[in-house]
């Protein structure tokens, strides 16, 4: 049987769990909208990630490979094919134009030591070489002085490679090499650069360098051909 319950001042005071108050707020959750666009966001931030330059990328060079750049090859393998080339006959029957389009004729080096360096302007491991191969010309082979140091650019435009010649300051002959596949297959195979090509008096390669060589790398070789 249903009571009445009593109202006015004798009525039971209200339950405190069942009293609202002004700081009960209720939950807000996200729209749908709001989520996709944050998985969107998610989704993006991973897929620039994985395309960044040498992520999770085996074939980085900079990260499998040796110091020489464009070779397919490890350095081991690009050491051991240098090996082969040793005692050979060097390919100086070749005329070459310099920077200044002088022709240079690589047999008239014969009966001296013979430096020959690969690069390309763009070559950032060749770059750092140069100083290295100036230092080494006034040291060695100046004028007056036993070792020849050539440097031969394998792809760049004559136009391009005085200023860069001015700039490094080259003391060395600036050969052209652009468009010679000729005279780089004779040296090769040339999978990559720098290459630097070690030649005794005789006109026979001493030794064959692939990859970036330091300056005390260089004069080993140097003082032992002479």
């Amino acid at each position: 049987m249903d009571t009445e319950q009593p109202t006015g001042p004798d009525a039971a005071p209200e339950a405190p769990e069942a009293r609202a108050t002004d700081s009960e707020v209720p939950e807000r959750r996200p729209s749908k909208v709001a989520v996709f666009i944050a998985m969107a966001a998610v989704a993006v931030a991973i897929l620039i990630v994985m395309l960044a330059p040498g992520a999770e990328n085996p074939a980085a060079p900079a990260e499998t490979k040796g110091n020489l750049t464009g070779s397919p090859n490890s350095a081991e393998e690009d050491a051991a094919a240098d090996a082969k080339v040793a005692g050979k006959a060097a390919p100086l029957d070749f005329t070459l134009k310099d920077m200044n389009g002088v022709d240079v004729k690589l047999a008239s080096f014969k009966g001296k030591p013979i430096v020959v360096n690969f690069w390309a302007t763009w070559c950032g491991p060749c770059r750092a070489e140069i100083p290295s191969l100036v230092e080494l010309n006034t040291q060695y082979g100046a004028e007056g002085k036993d070792v020849v140091i050539l440097g031969i650019s394998v792809d760049d435009p004559i136009e391009k490679l005085k200023p860069y010649a001015t700039q490094m300051k080259m003391n060395y002959p600036v050969l052209v090499g652009n468009g010679r596949e000729d005279v780089q297959d004779a040296f090769g195979p040339l999978w990559g650069i720098p290459v630097t090509v070690f030649i005794d008096r005789d006109g026979r390669i001493a030794k064959k360098h692939s990859g970036i060589a330091s300056k005390e790398q260089f004069e080993q070789e140097i003082k032992a051909l002479l």
